[in-house]
């Protein structure tokens, strides 16, 4: 399906996340205002497009480490667009039975994978913004297609940094971690960009501020490693995405560049 079928909607003049995300990654479901916006990111972050990779093979990673600790349910929240190797490809090519929720707030995205889940009972996509996440946690069809009270994945891959908010943010992972129960894992993925000047932290925000986000921000492995309290971190730790239990080659991001970091935490 392409973006040039607009849902009902959508503006195509304003820039999304999603769609950005979609254009670092190559893909081609993005329109005119959010390839001009990502390219001005790129301006900022030279290496964006690698941070964007290293991303999804990070996603690669653990859905893969899950399925073999033998998680069935994985609730991916900001999915974003479809692309290769989806977290219900990896997870239901070690185990058939995996049933996944896609939850996000872009109309493309629902429109796009809905299109692409329709012959896959398995695999459904929701539209919710998880900054309500007591409401998104108590839609009928998230409930009715994952089964609360069994081991559960709930993914937060490279969408915390959109909530710039401190105390918004450990909001929403503590409401989700509650949901989870023994045997539940959190995996996240965040921005960790390092020192980066103000002129050129203006310019990333300005951008960011004609998409329907509320803010991006950076955050050091030490305050990402706070949304795993109470939860037993998985070797190795909150790290850069690259040393989580690597297996691609070569390493894409290099040392001293903006690079993101991850972590996966289990209930015990």
């Amino acid at each position: 399906m392409s973006v040039n079928k607009v849902p009902a909607g959508v503006d195509p003049s304003v820039p999304s996340v999603a769609r950005i995300y979609d254009y670092y990654l190559g893909g081609k479901d993005n329109f005119a205002s959010d390839r001009e916006a990502a390219e001005q990111i790129i301006g900022i972050l030279p290496n964006v497009r690698d941070i964007a990779r290293e991303n999804r093979e990070y996603l690669i990673r653990t859905v893969t480490y899950l399925a073999g600790q033998g998680v069935r349910q994985f609730l991916d929240i900001g999915a974003g667009l479809p692309t290769q190797r989806n977290v219900h490809q990896v997870a239901q090519e070690l185990a058939p039975e995996s049933r996944v929720v896609y939850v996000d707030n872009d109309p493309i995205v629902l429109t796009h994978a809905r299109a692409l889940l329709a012959e896959n009972d398995r695999v459904i996509a929701v539209g919710a913004d998880m900054r309500d996440t007591e409401g998104l946690l108590a839609i009928p069809e998230i409930r009715e297609h994952l089964d609360f009270s069994r081991p559960m994945a709930i993914l937060m891959l490279g969408v915390l940094h959109f909530i710039p908010d401190d105390a918004e943010a450990m909001k929403i992972v503590t409401v989700l971690r509650s949901a989870l129960g023994r045997g539940g894992h959190l995996v996240i993925s965040h921005g960790s960009v390092g020192d980066i000047d103000e002129d050129r932290s203006r310019e990333g925000q300005r951008v960011f501020s004609r998409t329907a986000i509320p803010g991006v921000t950076s955050r050091s492995p030490e305050q990402v490693r706070a949304f795993f309290e109470g939860l037993e971190l998985v070797d190795p730790g909150v790290v850069p995405l690259r040393d989580w239990r690597p297996e691609l080659e070569p390493v894409i991001v290099k040392e001293g560049e903006a690079g993101a970091v991850g972590g996966v935490g289990r209930v015990r």
